[in-house]
């Protein structure tokens, strides 16, 4: 009898231990002396809950309540030991000044299991318009050597710099966001990938001075879908082929819109020296709506955005296996579709499926194709005439 209750004993102890590991423990940053007056730096509160977080054995959450926290550039390092939260029901406020060695205003790094969740609620205040034009200018949130984590239900506005740059990372979500900045904005990408592979985007509205996601040097397995992007200049690959980039591929966007955006789905690569060639390949777009937009559709491989590009060579970056379906709207621009490929490597196997787009309606004064050094075919209807 005595060995059951021991036993019986051991068993509920075994179960509490197990329920407390399974459970979110709490880090309220406000018990840790932060001041929600928009004004007093909370650096040292916030980084006390997060030490203290990332420490806990089990999962653990770093909550930001309702309120107004200034914080000064910080970083959020792991490893930790368990699923980690941050969890912003308030608005964060970024600083106008701080040290030029600082690039990122909120930094996570080496994090295995990241939940970065606004709640709905939660704002990220990048107070651009104090600092639009300077030098030195802050991004707004980072993540580095992240892994399988999520960033969801967040509003980031007038960023400095980017609003989200994504370095090294692998599996993580980026879903129900609203990004915003002038139009006018200087650099304020929306989302910009680097390194990473494995990136999921979907259910984001963007609304920036430059592109809405940026995916650069070796990134590769993203799938975006249901983005609206607008303002803007589009989502973006490239620029890319200088001299220690690396390949891009498998990028997939699918059921996006485009409004009012300089572009809408554009390939950028320099014009520059480049000992191995790399690749840019097998992307797909589909089931894309664009409003207004100049360029819908480019490839452009004698990018230069200076005008005066020293030792502009013909891009040693292959693009191929580029797959356009079911595209369809109105453009302001006089060219619909813009394949400026490189004389060199000439784009491979780019294939438009149902591609209508038009300014008023499809005549020979409305918006046409353009095509060089590009092999592909063309299927089904197609406005303007395709050239490939």
């Amino acid at each position: 009898m005595l060995a059951k209750w021991i036993f019986l004993m051991c068993l509920i102890v075994c179960i509490a231990e197990a329920h407390e590991l399974n459970s979110i423990k709490l880090f309220n940053v406000e018990n840790y002396g932060a001041i929600s007056d928009g004004k007093i730096d909370n650096n040292v509160a916030f980084m006390s809950a997060w030490n203290e977080a990332c420490n806990w054995n089990g999962n653990a959450s770093v909550v930001i309540p309702n309120g107004s926290y200034m914080l000064n550039p910080i970083i959020f390092k792991g490893p930790c030991k368990g699923w980690t939260t941050f969890e912003i029901q308030g608005v964060l406020k970024a600083p106008i000044t701080h040290s030029f060695s600082d690039i990122s205003w909120i930094n996570f790094r080496y994090i295995d299991q990241l939940n970065l969740t606004g709640t709905g609620t939660g704002i990220l205040d990048g107070q651009g318009p104090w600092v639009w034009g300077h030098k030195h200018v802050l991004m707004t949130m980072s993540f580095d050597f992240v892994t399988n984590s999520y960033v969801q239900q967040l509003h980031s506005i007038n960023s400095q710099n980017a609003h989200f740059s994504v370095y090294s990372c692998e599996n993580m979500v980026f879903t129900n966001l609203t990004i915003t900045a002038p139009h006018n904005s200087p650099n304020t990408d929306g989302i910009k990938l680097g390194m990473c592979k494995g990136i999921n985007i979907n259910n984001v509205h963007i609304g920036t001075g430059d592109d809405c996601i940026a995916i650069i040097s070796g990134t590769s397995k993203v799938n975006i879908s249901n983005v609206y992007c607008g303002p803007g200049h589009g989502i973006s690959v490239g620029s890319v082929g200088n001299e220690g980039d690396e390949s891009i591929e498998e990028i997939y966007v699918k059921n996006c819109t485009f409004n009012g955006t300089s572009n809408g789905l554009r390939i950028k690569t320099w014009a520059a020296p480049l000992e191995q060639p790399i690749k840019a390949s097998n992307f797909v777009y589909e089931d894309i709506v664009v409003i207004d937009v100049e360029n819908p559709i480019i490839i452009d491989q004698h990018y230069c955005p200076s005008g005066n590009c020293i030792h502009q060579v013909p891009s040693r970056v292959q693009i191929s296996n580029i797959h356009y379906k079911n595209i369809q709207g109105s453009c302001k621009g006089d060219v619909a579709v813009s394949f400026k490929c490189s004389e060199t490597f000439p784009c491979q196997n780019i294939i438009t499926e149902d591609i209508y787009l038009w300014s008023n309606h499809c005549t020979q004064e409305g918006p046409s194709y353009s095509c060089e050094n590009v092999n592909g075919v063309s299927y089904g209807e197609q406005c303007p005439p395709p050239c490939i």
